[in-house]
């Protein structure tokens, strides 16, 4: 029997983090059955340097945008470098975009206005939207809603009112290593809620690792966990959960089929 493959959707392969051993996390996704990721920028930077890195690996892609921790230092004088970079082949996905209004880090008139910017620009482009949603559910909604793009609500923490909402929207939902916290309890019941064809699993890397990880620094190997926790929320198995997060991945992002 074929061992069970899996695609890390979301992960920040460019951070620092990883600076010391990231040939060596990528080696060990290989050997978990991990057989790539989405690399994630957060600025302009950060998405010129995930591109690099997808393009020098070939289990690799990419994603440029602005996150919204960042919408009050983003200068929109580089708004074309953003463009440049989706139109390169590695570059699967407008975002990191969204709204945060738990830590405020931006001003959240900026943050909304960039994230219609970025939905407008992916809905323009038929790309996909990867799009970060905290204590914001209710202006995200409504922005998302209005532009009409498609994408996913990466590392979804809302609970089975907000999981309707964007399924009602057309969004894929993709779940982080949360689910394995007991304490998420209006998450973990949410999961089986969501449709087998919009199901999508990540680490979110360095950051969130799963339990037994938790506390540690995240990488991709350990989306085999999240994978596991979400078969055992669902009642499912673990191969029919790889199988249809991985498809759903391949098809929201137009990946090619190894």
């Amino acid at each position: 029997m074929q061992t069970p493959t899996l695609i890390d959707s979301h992960a920040h392969l460019t951070f620092d983090r990883f600076d010391a051993d990231r040939g060596a996390v990528l080696d060990r996704m290989t050997e978990a059955g991990v057989e790539s990721a989405i690399t994630i920028g957060t600025d302009v930077d950060s998405s010129e340097a995930a591109l690099k890195l997808a393009e020098s690996d070939a289990r690799l892609f990419a994603s440029a945008g602005i996150h919204p921790h960042q919408a009050d230092d983003f200068d929109d004088a580089r708004w074309a470098e953003l463009e440049a970079l989706w139109d390169r082949e590695r570059v699967v996905a407008v975002g990191e975009t969204g709204l945060d209004y738990y830590y405020d880090y931006s001003d959240r008139a900026r943050q909304q206005a960039l994230f219609r910017r970025h939905l407008e620009a992916a809905k323009r482009r038929a790309m996909p939207a990867v799009i970060h949603i905290r204590d914001a559910f209710d202006d995200a909604f409504r922005i998302m809603g209005e532009v009409g793009a498609g994408g996913v609500v990466h590392c979804f923490t809302g609970g089975p009112a907000e999981c309707e909402r964007a399924l009602a929207l057309g969004f894929f939902i993709s779940l982080s290593g949360i689910v394995t916290f007991k304490s998420a309890k209006a998450l973990r019941a949410a999961v089986p809620l969501i449709p087998a064809d919009r199901l999508l699993v990540e680490t979110d890397a360095p950051f969130l690792a799963p339990t037994p990880h938790r506390g540690k620094r995240n990488e991709p190997a350990f989306v085999v966990r999240t994978a596991a926790e979400v078969a055992t929320l669902r009642g499912q198995d673990y191969a029919d959960i790889c199988a249809a997060s991985r498809a759903n991945t391949i098809r929201l992002f137009g990946l090619p089929t190894p």
